[in-house]
């Protein structure tokens, strides 16, 4: 099989070589990559293309800024592979990472793929304390990329991949940002193609590097959910309501210092349980002291910025139906 690797690229030049350079020294060579510029201004990737022109099949296809998604579409009317891989720009891979697509897609027989993000030893304290947020069972549930769980698994644009006959039918993703993937990963379920996980395609993610980068980010996250509803009815889960819960949760146990200070006593009590036990966990993962203090901050942003961009996005989409659906972060 042929494949496609489509990596959008927004300012980014740095990034993107250094993806690049792992895609050079790739075990399985049965591929090409489409860098797609999305209307990068100040930071363009040809010249770092360019470097690659004599070691990888490699396409440059320059575009508008229209959002990753409408992007990776553009990549793949571009491209000639039988098969998509869809890549952020900020990852990193390990050697066999082609080859252990392709064949987790010959042994499951999959349509579509996804596979789960690691956070690589040598990222800062602060990226593997988002990291673990991210994908803590006491934060997610575990449920980012480390399921095999078959009904409830949705690939991500991180590290996904699906067929060009899926692509033909879907029209790749349905709009630019705020949920793309996810959408397209339900569509694709609906329409009866087979998706799995593939655990050993890994990736290593880079995560934000500053909490008010952090939080900016699972805020949008947050409004993404709103924009998924609307366009997935029925498509909302009581897990993706817990980060509502908490802000709630946090708003109630303060006003009670003013209601009734014995209960703000115990609310306080059951929040900082909660938050010990992530130190705990965390510091014991990563084998620092310093990641676990880092993550308590992490899952507190987390929370808050989500649960903060679900209400707001519910308030204005939902209940004055504002028709909006892009945001920048």
């Amino acid at each position: 099989m042929f494949y496609s690797i489509i990596i959008p690229v927004y300012n980014r030049p740095d990034e993107i070589e250094i993806l690049l350079q792992c895609l050079e020294k790739q075990t399985f060579k049965n591929f090409e990559v489409c860098v797609v510029e999305s209307g990068s201004e100040q930071r363009k990737s040809d010249k770092i293309v360019e470097k690659f022109n004599a070691t990888l099949a490699i396409k440059y296809l320059p575009t508008g800024n229209y959002g990753p998604g409408i992007s990776r579409n553009y990549g793949m009317e571009h491209a000639k592979g039988d098969f998509f891989i869809i890549l952020d720009s900020d990852v990193l891979l390990e050697d066999n990472f082609v080859e252990s697509v392709d064949i987790g897609i010959k042994t499951q027989n999959l349509d579509c793929y996804g596979g789960p993000d690691k956070c690589h030893e040598s990222f800062l304290d602060i990226e593997k304390a988002f990291n673990y947020s991210l994908t803590s069972f006491l934060t997610t549930g575990g449920m980012r990329g480390g399921t095999k769980r078959a009904t409830t698994f949705h690939p991500r644009s991180f590290n996904m991949g699906f067929s060009k006959k899926i692509f033909e039918t879907t029209g790749g993703f349905p709009f630019g940002f705020m949920g793309e993937d996810i959408v397209l990963s339900l569509k694709i379920r609906e329409l009866g193609y087979k998706i799995g996980l593939i655990p050993e395609a890994y990736v290593y993610h880079h995560r934000k590097k500053d909490f008010g980068t952090f939080f900016k980010y699972m805020k949008f996250f947050g409004k993404s959910r709103i924009n998924i509803l609307k366009h997935i009815p029925g498509s909302l889960k009581f897990i993706h309501l817990i980060p509502v819960f908490f802000v709630f949760y946090f708003g109630l146990t303060y006003l009670m210092i003013f209601i009734n200070p014995s209960l703000f006593i115990g609310m306080k009590a059951l929040f900082y349980t909660y938050f010990i036990l992530v130190f705990i966990d965390s510091s014991q993962k990563n084998h620092s002291l310093r990641i676990g203090f880092l993550s308590v901050i992490a899952v507190f942003i987390q929370f808050f910025g989500y649960g903060i961009g679900f209400l707001d996005a519910f308030w204005n989409r939902i209940v004055l139906s504002d028709k909006k659906e892009v945001v920048n972060i």
